[in-house]
């Protein structure tokens, strides 16, 4: 299984690591960490170093009741540091977390070589098209309503059955506009209770189905503190195990904050599969 960025072929049968790189002021484990160009520089070489094979990168926090970003803003945020990065590490493969078109567009030409968006083309109907028509991989992830109202959207008939039905939907409408690259996202931590991140965990493997790339995010969020009574910073060790279980499950790519804990997982997986 292989997607194809920037004319490179990328292996995903073999698990990878995505660093996250929030460059805002409000995310909620790391927001205003990465300001300044150096400290961004510094973090990007970090994570390159460890063996993470992409880089996402987002200036619009998705964290429960964000706060709303202009598309002006955003852009003004986002395409200095995809700049910055590319011009001094020129081979880096950058993601760009948004759920807005012109972003999308704008940060592709600018040199990113895949998009990550949460509402799976939902909340803005050109992304599709414009996914199509820039030839990228595409992360779609599962969410209902936005950053601000997802929370109140958590009720479903049947947890599973919904959300397959929902990829399958949105994998047809990409299909149908030629995109190929596709890669789901369960979207852990959106209009989704605790007890329902822990059910979806459980039955991650039935995305096997779905027969794309699956992308597993669960990095330091709350399913993971709240359960255990701590905090996000204190949340590495847990988030480890859970990336552990993701990984037997089929998981082709970890979104994490830390990723030389995720290569680490990955390293030691492969030997129990060998």
């Amino acid at each position: 299984m292989t997607i194809n960025c920037k004319g490179q072929l990328i292996d995903v049968s073999s698990p990878k690591v995505m660093g996250i790189l929030n460059i805002t002021p409000d995310s909620f484990y790391d927001g205003g960490k990465h300001k300044e160009e150096k400290d961004v520089l510094t973090h990007v070489e970090r994570m390159l170093k460890e063996g993470a094979t992409f880089i996402d990168i987002g200036a619009y926090s998705s964290r429960p009741n964000a706060n709303t970003v202009t598309e002006t803003d955003e852009l003004k945020r986002i395409i200095p540091f995809i700049n910055l990065i590319l011009n001094e590490f020129p081979e880096t493969l950058l993601s760009v977390d948004t759920f807005r078109s012109e972003v999308a567009k704008q940060c592709i030409e600018a040199g990113a070589c895949m998009i990550n968006d949460i509402s799976a083309g939902k909340l803005d109907n050109n992304m599709l098209q414009i996914i199509a028509n820039l030839h990228v991989p595409y992360i779609m992830m599962h969410m209902r309503g936005t950053p601000k109202t997802m929370q109140q959207q958590t009720h479903y008939d049947d947890l599973l059955k919904d959300i397959l039905f929902y990829f399958s939907e949105r994998i047809a409408a990409a299909k149908a506009l030629g995109i190929i690259d596709i890669i789901v996202d369960p979207g852990f931590g959106f209009a989704k209770t605790l007890e329902q991140n822990y059910e979806l965990l459980n039955k991650l493997e039935l995305f096997k189905m779905i027969e794309k790339p699956i992308l597993v995010g669960v990095s330091r969020k709350s399913m993971i503190y709240k359960t255990l009574d701590t905090s996000a910073a204190e949340a590495l060790n847990g988030t480890s195990v859970l990336n552990t279980v993701a990984l037997q499950k089929g998981t082709s790519i970890l979104r994490v904050h830390d990723v030389k804990e995720a290569v680490e997982c990955i390293e030691l997986i492969k030997l129990l599969d060998s």
